[in-house]
C-alpha cells in the first residue's frame, strides 16, 4: 500500500518492463546537467556501479573515496556515493562544460533517471518519475534502450540480489546497539563487496555470486 501511495504522488501511474516504451528520452540533454547538481547523498553505490567505474578509470576503489566517492550512512549501514563538490554542489565527475566524464560507466541510479524502480515479489518494474527531469518534451525510448546496460539479464539477477541483501541487513543492524561492531560489520561489507579483485577470467557477477553465500552466512541473514 505505501509503495502504491509514493507512486501515485511521484510517478505518472505506470509501470513499464524493460521492452516498453516510455517517455523519458532527453535528446542527449542539450547542455543540460540540472540532475548532476545538488542531489547530496542521493546517487548511493551499488558494488557494480564502483567495480564498473573503478575498471574504467583503471584506479581503486579507496583512491576513487579520496575524491570521487564518499561514504555516507544508510540508516545504521554505511555505503559509498557519488561525491558532490561542497561549494558548487555539482558531480564530481563533470568536467568544465558540466559534461559526464563516466557517461558510458555511469552509476545505475544515473542511468535510470528520470525513471525509477520499485520491487515486488521478487521482480522490479521501472516508472517515470513525474516532473523529475528539467527538460520539456520528452519523447518516447524504449527502457532497455535507455539505460543501455550490457548483459541486462546478469545485471538485473544482481540488482535483485543486492536490493535483498541490504534489505535483510537494515533489518538485522537494527539489534545492534554496539558501534564497534556496527563497524565492524560495515567494514566487512565494503571489504567483501566493494574491494573485490577479481581473477583476469572472472566476471563481477562471477565474483559476486562467490562470495555471496559466505557473506550471508557471516553476516547473519538468509
Amino acid at each position: 500500500m505505501k509503495t502504491n501511495i509514493i507512486l501515485e504522488d511521484i510517478s505518472d501511474g505506470k509501470r513499464y518492463d524493460i521492452n516498453d516504451l516510455v517517455k523519458a528520452n532527453t535528446g542527449g540533454c542539450h547542455g543540460c546537467s540540472a540532475c548532476c547538481h545538488n542531489v547530496g547523498d542521493l546517487v548511493t553505490l551499488n558494488p557494480f556501479d564502483a567495480y564498473n567505474i573503478s575498471s574504467h578509470l583503471k584506479i581503486t576503489f579507496d583512491v576513487l573515496l579520496e575524491d570521487k566517492f564518499e561514504l555516507h550512512p544508510h540508516g545504521k549501514l554505511v555505503l559509498p556515493h557519488l561525491k558532490m563538490h561542497k561549494v558548487s554542489e555539482r558531480c564530481s565527475f563533470l568536467n568544465q562544460e558540466d559534461r559526464c566524464t563516466i557517461h558510458a560507466n555511469r552509476p545505475n541510479i544515473c542511468r535510470l533517471f528520470p525513471l525509477g524502480r520499485v520491487y515486488e515479489d521478487d521482480n522490479f518494474k521501472y516508472f517515470l518519475q513525474k516532473d523529475a527531469c528539467m527538460k520539456s518534451h520528452l519523447t518516447d525510448v524504449k527502457v532497455m534502450d535507455w539505460i543501455g546496460i550490457d548483459h541486462y539479464n546478469e545485471n538485473k539477477a544482481f540488482i535483485l540480489s543486492w536490493y535483498k541483501l541490504i534489505k535483510a541487513l537494515t533489518f538485522r543492524v537494527k539489534f545492534i546497539h554496539d558501534d564497534q561492531e556496527l563497524k565492524v560489520l560495515n567494514t566487512y561489507l565494503l571489504n567483501t563487496f566493494y574491494r573485490m579483485d577479481l581473477d583476469e577470467q572472472q566476471t563481477f557477477y562471477a565474483a559476486y555470486n562467490d562470495r555471496l553465500p559466505e557473506a550471508k552466512d557471516h553476516l547473519g541473514i538468509l
